[in-house]
């Protein structure tokens, strides 16, 4: 059995711990017993929320655009229901016409206000409407993915049910396209031996300067995130490497929190632009 470190993410035997009262970590954290005791009596539950709007700004009415004969939003919906982790799944959307598309296939949503900056503001309030534990996880599946495997869930919940310290984490897949490597729209992260992210991108990141050809890692966006830290999340200040590259998940960076990343084999297709529906043979 091994405890995390709650800073740097470095396992330790918890047989450790028979002969101290305390482990130094070699990133100079000290875990304590209380670390090990929170680990292995609280175990969280986890709840997905589906934030969906309707306004988009390169897809309008997207969440109810029809494939194969269903809404997207349902989709998202059936994908997310494969998985037995969650507790509950629920979509938080700020038009009537996305509840009662959902109601009516048998999901569960709820309102939440227009004018939500981003979708991560959406899904706090979600979050505080369902009166969630601040301990509880929260995984924030995109109302633009349809198509993804179940075990992206659990996948992505994982460190933060094995680690109490963890604030959120986050999904990525090794690259197999070279031309995704200079897209814009595919989101690159580079991260430590440990799985903490060092930096995301849209440039093709490491630079390849002595083409040692590094591997390349695309961002799956689905997050998790403790309850407790979604509230502080969305009250920090936009930062400025955040606004450059028009990623939120920097902020959480720039501010000093770690996020954990977790290579994953599944893949997940999102919807950004029409030309992605006519590549799933939507329309």
């Amino acid at each position: 059995m091994a405890i995390v470190c709650p800073r740097c993410g470095k396992q330790y035997d918890v047989v450790l711990f028979d002969f101290r009262s305390h482990l130094r970590c070699e990133c100079g954290y000290k875990i304590t017993k209380d670390d090990l005791h929170r680990l292995h009596t609280q175990r969280p539950q986890v709840f997905v929320i589906i934030p969906a709007r309707f306004n988009s700004r390169r897809l309008p009415g997207k969440p109810l655009i029809e494939i194969k004969g269903k809404p997207m939003i349902q989709h998202v919906y059936e994908s997310a229901s494969r998985s037995s982790l969650p507790k509950d799944i629920i979509v938080a959307t700020d038009d009537r016409r996305i509840l009662e598309c959902v109601k009516g296939f048998g999901g569960k949503a709820i309102m939440t206000k227009e004018g939500h900056p981003s979708g991560t503001d959406r899904l706090a309030e979600a979050a505080s409407i369902l009166n969630l534990g601040q301990e509880d996880i929260v995984v924030n599946v995109q109302g633009d993915m349809p198509y993804f495997e179940e075990e992206i869930i659990e996948e992505v919940a994982s460190p933060l049910i094995r680690n109490s310290s963890l604030p959120m984490s986050t999904l990525a897949k090794e690259i197999e396209d070279p031309c995704e490597v200079i897209d814009q729209n595919c989101v690159k992260v580079v991260i430590t031996k440990t799985g903490r992210a060092l930096y995301f991108s849209r440039a093709p990141i490491p630079y390849d300067r002595d083409r040692t050809s590094p591997i390349y890692y695309k961002h799956i966006g689905i997050y998790a995130y403790r309850k407790g830290f979604l509230d502080k999340y969305i009250r920090l200040p936009q930062t400025p490497l955040e606004v450059a590259e028009g990623l939120e998940q920097l902020r959480a960076l720039e501010h000093g929190y770690p996020i954990q990343v977790v290579i994953t084999r599944h893949k997940a297709i999102d919807i950004n632009v029409p030309d992605d529906l006519k590549r799933i043979g939507a329309i």
